[in-house]
């Protein structure tokens, strides 16, 4: 008896209250090209989804090449070959560079990968399109590279899901010779497929109809099963002129049992006391009945007896199967020896430890970013064009402020007040107008945000010695400027009003303090002494913080969409079946843009200081350090979106969710300690609270280690969790 690679016992799959495939069995010997029939939506996809170890079955078991295709699924893997109903290999990629990838995730050395690539490229005649990328293919030869790619590891299995959807007849035939001639090697094929020709080129076939198998066998043994043929009937073949408007007619016609368009031929089940001849003459009757010419003669009909085609066997099935006539235990025409049953399961055996595949996938990603052009303006150019508009616009000290003065009395000691708020820089005179209506005019209006009106009697009060009072009308629209305006008026009240008294005391004998020279003095002097940002410059506080938020803002989004792409384009589910690593694919895919974010912070940082002149007090190598793991942290964030999307809109939507907080909430523009509790709490959980007090401890501060070591446990604990968040959701399954 033959080797069988495939026994598949009671399988079944639900999607919740749905049943897409319900108690199928069958068997697959060794070296046969096993077909699998049915219309769309009947469950072919998803059972070799189950064979091949992605799709865990809900009832039954199925054993593939001597292993139980759910618990020993990456020993499975190892040795079949899979091809999609869609093209999803990388369209981005070369045909040459897709051949490298698939032949690195099964672990074919250098050397045997060069001998594997020369045999699939003989097999496939893909030889001389090596260079070319695969998207720019045809759709033949897109097939012919699936197929090398399924083949580069020598499988001894190879599940192939409508390998001929959507190519030319051409290509299909071609195709169908490389089929041939991989059976005749000894490779077992199974292939699903809704064309009857190609079922016709099958050794088995088996048809599934509304989730349950129907008929399974070699072709001439369903065509020869009773309930294709019932015994008293005969298949007729009849030519005929205008075929498709005879048919009403013959399925009205006595003794006809059914009638089906072939072509330019009828089908017809009849009766077998139904002759041929009487086909003939009632289809002439007819004909003349309705005055139409060509009863007789070359137009005439003509029918013969013929035996059922695989069509008339999966039509009659269908039919019998939707009325609830057939008994399909009584249709497969193979042997009945069955495999253990689904409760007869030994110990559950050690489970097989799957390659890890990481150099494969991070060959694979780095291929990807060197060719997608607005990657790389993403991550090189947009950062920097973020950091020096972000870095210019961003300022916390108010200066300047529009003011318009109506200055009443127009002396020298008005003159010296005017000047006072020109010279603090905080006040900028735009207009000196000589009447209230001007002066309320520009206030209304926005031209001016502050009014000074000096009285006409300001100088002569102050000579006699009274209180002169001055009205400063500030515009509390805005209310950082306001703020700037209200505090500044007010330490120019007390500095103005300092110098005065203290002239008129300087000649008294008894002051309440002098200074070192003599001169009257405020009892307590205080000397405030500014560090780390003696001149308050503004870019000294955000961009360090900005660069922080620009690293996490592309390292997100690029990785965001990392898994979520794979998973669109139908190249997620080609990996499934494949014995890469969880962890290795999803590391794999981490590691190039890690080291891209490591050039994109040199450069970030680079612009801080050159341009900004912001310097680095700290040490650069304990920057770089920990802001690797501020990267890796970040890139393990856009991977958990990823792994939670289902579509890139999705994760798009999930990276700017993730990124609203960590600007707003992270300390970069307002200070966290400011915040109400429960959100001061909840800014912990944020990767960038950490990030960012570590850059402006290290550039600003000149921090080392151990003052930083609660922000980099913080981030450390972040970046841990994330990780393990993002393996533990990914799964190599489909559903």
């Amino acid at each position: 008896m033959a080797e069988r690679v495939l026994e598949v016992r009671g399988l079944t799959r639900r999607f919740g209250d749905k049943t897409v495939v319900d108690g199928v069995d069958f068997s697959v010997e060794k070296g046969t090209i096993f077909g699998l029939l049915g219309p769309n939506g009947s469950g072919k996809t998803t059972i070799i989804r189950m064979l091949c170890g992605v799709l865990a079955p809900s009832e039954g078991s199925a054993r593939v090449l001597g292993h139980d295709a759910e618990r020993e699924a990456e020993l499975v893997k190892r040795r079949i070959g899979y091809m999609s109903q869609s093209f999803s290999l990388y369209g981005d990629l070369s045909v040459e560079e897709n051949l490298d990838f698939y032949g690195r995730i099964y672990g074919l050395s250098a050397e045997r990968l060069e001998e594997r690539k020369r045999a699939v490229c003989e097999l496939t005649s893909i030889a001389d399109r090596l260079p070319q990328l695969a998207r720019t293919l045809s759709g033949g030869w897109k097939q012919r590279l699936a197929l090398a790619c399924s083949l580069i590891h020598e499988p001894d299995l190879v599940f192939l899901d409508e390998p001929t959807a959507g190519i030319d007849p051409v290509a299909r035939r071609s195709l169908w010779d490389l089929l041939f001639e991989l059976a005749g090697r000894g490779v077992t094929l199974f292939v699903t497929t809704h064309y009857m020709d190609e079922a016709e080129r099958c050794g088995t076939v088996a048809y599934l109809y509304m989730s349950k198998l129907i008929a399974c066998g070699r072709p001439e043994e369903l065509k020869a099963l009773p309930a294709v043929t019932p015994a008293g009937t005969r298949r007729w073949e009849l030519s005929v002129a205008e075929p498709a408007r005879q048919l009403a007619r013959l399925r009205a016609l006595e003794g006809v049992v059914d009638a089906t368009l072939f072509g330019e031929r009828v089908h017809l089940l009849a009766r077998a006391e139904l002759a041929g001849a009487a086909i003939e003459r009632a289809v002439a009757e007819d004909d003349a009945a309705a005055g139409r010419p060509g009863a007789t003669g070359a137009a005439a009909a003509r029918a013969r007896e013929i035996p059922p085609s695989l069509e008339d066997v999966f039509v009659t099935l269908s039919r019998a199967a939707e009325a609830g006539r057939l008994e399909t235990a009584l249709i497969s025409a193979q042997p009945a020896e069955a495999a253990p049953a689904p409760t007869e399961r030994a110990a559950k055996p050690a489970r097989a430890r799957p390659t890890h595949g990481f150099g494969a996938i991070l060959l694979k990603e780095f291929s990807h970013i060197r060719r997608e052009r607005s990657t790389l303006v993403f991550i090189f150019l947009i950062p920097l064009i973020q950091t020096i508009i972000f870095g210019y616009a961003i300022e916390t000290e108010t200066e300047n402020i529009p003011t318009v003065v109506l200055d009443l009395d127009g002396r020298a000691r008005s003159r010296e007040l005017i000047d006072a708020f020109e010279n603090s820089r905080s006040f900028a005179v735009l207009e000196r107008v000589t009447a209230d209506e001007p002066f309320q005019r520009a206030l209304t209006s926005g031209r001016a945000r502050v009014g000074i009106r000096v009285p006409a009697d300001y100088s002569e009060r102050l000579l006699r010695g009274e209180q002169a009072r001055v009205q400063v009308l500030i515009d509390g629209s805005d209310s950082q400027v306001a703020n700037t305006a209200l505090h500044t008026t007010q330490l120019l009240g007390i500095a103005l009003s300092q110098r005065i008294g203290f002239t008129f005391a300087e000649p008294l004998e008894r002051v309440p303090s002098r200074d070192a020279y003599g001169r009257a003095a405020l009892p307590v002097e205080m000397r405030p002494r500014l560090l780390f940002n003696p001149d308050l410059e503004s870019s000294h506080f955000f961009v360090p913080g900005l660069v922080g938020i620009i690293l996490q803002l592309v390292t997100l989004f690029l990785t965001a969409f990392a898994v979520v792409r794979e998973r669109e384009h139908g190249t997620l589910e080609q990996l499934f079946v494949t014995p890469v690593g969880r962890a290795g694919l999803l590391l794999g895919k981490l590691a190039p843009y890690a080291v891209v974010g490591i050039l994109e912070t040199l450069i970030v940082l680079s612009v801080m200081v050159y341009l900004f002149g912001v310097p680095i007090h700290g040490s650069v190598a304990l920057l770089m350090g920990l802001s690797g793991l501020f990267l890796v942290t970040s890139l393990a964030m856009g991977l958990f979106v990823s792994t939670v999307a289902r579509t890139q809109l999705e994760a798009m939507q999930l990276a700017f969710l993730v990124m609203l907080p960590s600007v707003l909430l992270s300390g970069f523009m307002f200070p966290r300690a400011e915040m109400p509790l429960p959100i001061y709490l909840a800014s912990y959980l944020l990767p960038a609270s950490y990030f960012i007090e570590i850059l402006r401890g290290i550039v600003l501060r000149g921090a080392d280690f151990l003052d930083l070591v609660p922000h980099v446990t913080g981030l450390a604990v972040c970046c841990l969790a994330l990780l393990a968040l993002s393996v533990g959701r990914f799964r190599k399954q489909v559903g």
